[in-house]
């Protein structure tokens, strides 16, 4: 009976350290992506972090990766 309990627990134990070994704990940041004017325009050289004035910053939620999460939409 003692074996039988050993077992479950090393079976149990070996389970939760495997579903757990795949998670990552990430920070989602917002990253500078581009520029835009008054017009709706990207001016060029400006990519990705606006320099002057009448700049609208355009950012993306990123992961350490550098990918958008699921679902992610530029925010102006």
């Amino acid at each position: 009976m003692r074996k039988r309990v050993t077992l479950v627990f090393a079976v149990l134990m070996m389970a939760l350290t495997m579903s757990f070994g795949g998670v990552a704990f990430a920070k989602i940041t917002p990253v500078d992506t581009s520029c835009t004017n008054g017009g709706g325009n990207q001016p060029g050289e400006q990519q990705p972090t606006c320099t002057g004035g009448g700049l609208t910053q355009d950012t993306e939620n990123q992961n350490p990766a550098g990918h958008a999460p699921p679902g992610a939409k530029l925010v102006k």
